[in-house]
């Protein structure tokens, strides 16, 4: 318990992330664990970036990072997604703390987005939250 978690939140689809990310600190908090600090970053490329920044400090024990990537005419959706995918498991490993992959897509629908709210929400919590109650 007491777990001390950061939050990294993409603005891109802010109907969508920042519900998320509302719903994810009422659900931080009932897990008894505390949000230390929220950082918003422009989309879900530019995670990676602020997981970094947050999981070397003391006081953050693990990462929520939480985005939502719309499918569009071209394969963008894909890149990005796989690419924030890919660096936010790398800092996790480097550095040895839980950071979920919360970001939801590719190949997403708006309306598959906000059908996912509160389970991906919910989920990216809980991942890092019985990460770092497993690995005690």
């Amino acid at each position: 318990m007491n777990e001390r978690i950061g939050f990294v939140v993409s603005d891109f689809n802010a109907d969508i992330t920042h519900l998320m990310a509302k719903i994810a600190e009422e659900h931080t908090k009932f897990l008894g664990a505390k949000v230390v600090k929220v950082l918003r970053v422009p989309g879900a490329f530019d995670i990676p970036l602020a997981v970094k920044k947050l999981i070397g400090q003391k006081d953050i024990d693990g990462v929520v990072t939480l985005g939502a990537v719309i499918e569009g005419a071209t394969e963008h959706d894909e890149v990005v997604a796989n690419n924030a995918a890919r660096k936010i498991m790398d800092i996790s490993v480097e550095s040895n703390k839980p950071v979920s992959l919360g970001v939801q897509g590719p190949g997403m629908t708006r309306a598959d987005g906000i059908k996912r709210i509160e389970g991906y929400a919910k989920r990216s919590v809980e991942t890092v939250i019985k990460m770092l109650r497993n690995l005690k």
